[in-house]
């Protein structure tokens, strides 16, 4: 019997002999059949937003409001909005990328908002503009209203006697709201969030949960902060004591302006004397991280995992690609747009585009260039000898 046992044992391959492609295409092709079955089984239909539904509006009337031209039938009923791909005849898509106009031929929605150069190859009602993001953005929030703010407060809640809160605003679940805190009219406290105190916000802004204002921040008109954000935390500020880092008290606050949007888990540090500023119209992205005493200009957006270290002043309209680093101190004049892994170590002073770092590229290719980077030294020795014996 072992003799039989070891023969059987000598006959089978092991695994790693086979190559994985062979060894796995009944297992593959098992599982694909099992998933084509199961998407068979879904009705697939177009993403329904909170508050779809509640409001329909005629092709015609849609026109109207957002002040563009239309080609189709102007009773035609429109409800959500869609992709090329996932549109119904009551959706409404867009196309603003080229790439994506093979998608155009074969939509099923009911009106797609696009440029006139691309509406001989649209087969349903259009909507004509020279910006269709934009446009498609202004539908959106058309047919997606925000939902009105419930005035009240949930039982839950903690909020201090001498806190002065508007009775139009809604104080959500488990939050808490400090001492001499203010929430102005329509503002929403979702849950979870902590209002330190003296922190102020302004009317009609929305804090969606587990926001964290430390003591005196100031949140200006229709701000919007998604769960998780921190500001007015202490600034990274320590200064040296021996071998020992001493903790420096950051004794500043943080300042938003009006619409103001703060992405989840972004961070705010607050001012070491005076004021971190993030003025109106500033868009930042998840995942942000800015120093203290940074100002950062009107309408500037920023992506995510961005860092900003303190006391950089970033100017009016300017974009920043996402996991950008600055250095401190720095000064960004208007209108400067920093490319994704951009790292700044010098003020700019004249706007435009600024790039850096190296776009990715197949590992053999990178290997090379490391080792021609580390010749570099080698080969300025040779070619300054050369010109030397020349000369």
């Amino acid at each position: 019997m072992g003799g039989n046992r070891r023969d059987r044992t000598e006959r089978k391959a092991p695994r790693s002999d086979c190559p994985r492609s062979i060894r796995r295409t009944g297992e593959g092709r098992a599982r694909r059949e099992r998933r084509d079955r199961n998407a068979s089984r879904i009705n697939l239909q177009p993403l329904r937003l909170v508050g779809a539904g509640s409001l329909q509006l005629r092709l015609g009337e849609l026109a109207t409001r957002l002040g563009v031209a239309f080609h189709g039938d102007p009773e035609r009923t429109l409800e959500r909005v869609a992709t090329l791909t996932q549109a119904d005849e009551r959706s409404v898509s867009f196309l603003a990328n080229p790439k994506y106009r093979r998608h155009l031929q074969e939509t099923r929605a009911g009106a797609v908002v696009l440029s006139p150069s691309h509406l001989e190859g649209c087969p349903t009602a259009a909507l004509l503009t020279a910006d269709p993001q934009l446009t498609f953005a202004r539908v959106v929030r058309l047919l997606y209203p925000e939902p009105e703010v419930p005035a009240g407060r949930h039982p839950s809640a903690v909020v201090a006697e001498s806190a002065r809160v508007h009775p139009s605003a809604w104080i959500g679940p488990t939050v808490v709201i400090e001492d001499e805190a203010e929430i102005g009219a329509r503002v929403f406290v979702g849950p979870g969030c902590v209002i330190g105190k003296g922190c102020v916000i302004g009317e009609d802004s929305r804090l969606v949960a587990r926001v964290t204002l430390c003591w005196g921040t100031l949140v200006g008109r229709r701000a919007l902060i998604q769960p998780g954000a921190v500001i007015g935390g202490d600034g990274f500020g320590f200064a040296r004591d021996g071998e020992r880092w001493l903790r420096i008290p950051q004794i500043g606050r943080v300042r938003l302006g009006d619409d103001v949007e703060v992405g989840a888990n972004t961070t705010i540090d607050r001012g070491a004397l005076e004021e971190t500023w993030i003025a109106d119209g500033v868009k930042l992205d998840n995942l942000i991280q800015i120093g203290h005493n940074v100002t950062v200009g009107e309408n500037t957006a920023m992506a995510a995992c961005s860092g900003i270290s303190g006391s950089t002043r970033i100017g009016r309209n300017c974009t920043i690609g996402g996991a950008v680093g600055t250095a401190g101190h720095l000064e960004i004049a208007d209108n400067v747009h920093f490319t994704g892994m951009a790292m700044v170590t010098r003020s700019v002073t004249e706007p435009g585009v600024y790039s850096s770092g190296i776009p990715a590229m197949p590992n053999g290719e990178w290997r090379k260039t490391v080792v021609r980077i580390r010749r570099l030294d080698e080969m300025e020795r040779r070619i300054k000898a050369l010109e030397e014996g020349s000369g």
